[in-house]
């Protein structure tokens, strides 16, 4: 890629992350139920016994229940399983564009939201998918929240469990006075991703996971958000990282491709959820 891309793409983020921060409080904000949810989010849904555990989806920074998982929701239910999403991390006034409150409480709302998946379908325990900050704030939930007894397995697609510097970008907000503070006033969701922040720092010590609980990391060489992108690896007895590009190296998915819809690493994400029954993922996963 050339540089110029690599700068312009984490730009364009920043610059959509400052507009959605002034959005009016008059915005117009659509229901989170009046989208389609093409079978998912059914509370009527009974666990089968192939698939005993109901799936989680945390959507990332900026996203929201619905727009995120147009095609790993679908891909799922058509599998069996129980699929449900959440949103979390919303701003007073700011419609849509989600994840952007401060993270710890993010995790208490996705501990309500388990709760109360986990009381609807009569299971023991959920499995969790996150894209992007949705793979990596769970983990505050399994550590600190009592999460690791409700929940089986925490896949990650593109999550930046170490934070990410925005291929560097991050590394000019000391140049700019003033600008950390207002990141932490306006997006908190956003300064807790950043490399080095407190609750990263918190988050990461003493250990990357918590026992009684299967990681997988799903990561793409070509990310352009959670950067550098090793830095989304997991360590721990209980963990699987993989690398797209070593499933199938034609596969060009970046940061948002690689959780709307690369069935690639759908496929990935289906073998992560059922690992007794996981069949091979290549190239040619894109057609099943």
């Amino acid at each position: 890629m050339l540089p110029w891309k690599r700068v312009l793409r984490p730009l364009v983020a920043l610059l959509l992350t400052a507009a959605v921060a002034v959005v009016p409080a008059a915005a117009a904000s659509a229901s989170d139920s009046a989208a389609p949810t093409s079978g998912w989010n059914d509370y009527s849904c009974k666990p089968s016994a192939a698939h005993p555990r109901p799936v989680v989806l945390v959507h990332g920074t900026l996203g929201n229940s619905v727009d995120n998982w147009l095609g790993l929701a679908p891909y799922l239910t058509s599998r069996g399983y129980c699929v449900y999403s959440l949103d979390y991390g919303q701003l007073p006034g700011v419609p849509l564009f989600h994840g952007l409150g401060p993270l710890d409480k993010s995790a208490e709302q996705l501990s309500a939201f388990v709760d109360k998946v986990l009381a609807a379908t009569g299971a023991a325990e959920a499995d969790l998918v996150g894209h992007s900050q949705g793979g990596m704030m769970p983990r505050y939930y399994l550590r600190f929240l009592g999460g690791a007894a409700k929940v089986g397995a925490l896949v990650g697609l593109a999550p930046d469990n170490h934070g990410t510097d925005l291929d560097g970008l991050t590394n000019l907000l000391p140049y700019f006075p003033g600008a950390e503070d207002l990141l932490k006033a306006t997006t908190p969701g956003l300064a807790d991703q950043i490399t080095g922040s407190a609750f990263l720092t918190k988050l990461n010590a003493g250990g990357d996971t918590v026992p009684g609980v299967r990681y997988t990391v799903i990561a793409t060489r070509y990310d352009e958000v959670a950067t550098p992108w090793r830095t989304q690896y997991l360590s721990g007895s209980d963990v699987r990282n993989v690398l797209l590009q070593d499933l199938c190296p034609l596969d060009l998915s970046e940061h948002l491709a690689i959780g709307l819809f690369d069935r690639i690493a759908f496929h990935e994400v289906a073998n992560a959820l059922d690992p007794a029954h996981a069949t091979a993922t290549t190239c040619a996963s894109v057609f099943s």
